[in-house]
């Protein structure tokens, strides 16, 4: 079985930096993603925050299209994440762990550092460089805070049982790959 890639991939007209397509998010984080349609609903977070797990499952994933590489990006953040969270994390300590870890040392694919460096073009010069980089700690910032209201839901004082759930199969070594 094959795994789910980027509904994104196909988007015409949308200005591409280092393999990572800028489009529209539905946020009111300010930054430099361009303005959604008001009739969006869902955007490329919300793709990456659905497919998550079931991606996570997989060993191998080949990229068709710009839109397959933001969904690696926001995959692998998703999942730093999830390692900072701990099952007695309330959502208010959690919330701001997150968005440190959103806005600190914001490393994009162009960067040496960066895990799967090699998959991405390179950048062409330093203002296209500072471009992604707010571009994608506009993105890290809403997956943050989406994340918080996806793990704490009701009126618990902790994470959800899904997030309990899956921090012990695939980050404490009981992983299903």
């Amino acid at each position: 079985m094959p795994a789910y890639h980027s509904t994104f991939n196909s988007i015409e007209n949308v200005r591409v930096i280092n393999g990572l397509p800028l489009l529209p998010l539905v946020t009111r984080t300010r930054g430099p993603a361009p303005y959604a349609d008001p009739s969006m609903t869902r955007d490329a977070i919300d793709e990456a925050l659905e497919l998550f797990r079931p991606n996570s499952l997989f060993k191998n994933f080949e990229i068709k299209g710009n839109g397959d590489r933001l969904l690696i990006y926001i995959i692998l953040f998703t999942s730093q994440c999830l390692n900072r969270l701990r099952p007695t994390t309330t959502q208010s300590e959690a919330t701001k762990t997150l968005y440190s870890l959103a806005v600190a040392n914001v490393v994009i694919p162009a960067d040496a550092t960066f895990p799967l460096h090699n998959m991405y073009p390179g950048v062409s010069d330093k203002s296209e460089s500072d471009t992604l980089r707010q571009y994608l700690t506009q993105v890290r910032q809403e997956v943050a805070q989406r994340l918080v209201t996806l793990i704490y839901t009701g009126e618990s004082v902790g994470p959800s049982k899904w997030w309990m759930s899956f921090q012990k199969r695939h980050f404490m070594g009981k992983s299903m790959a």
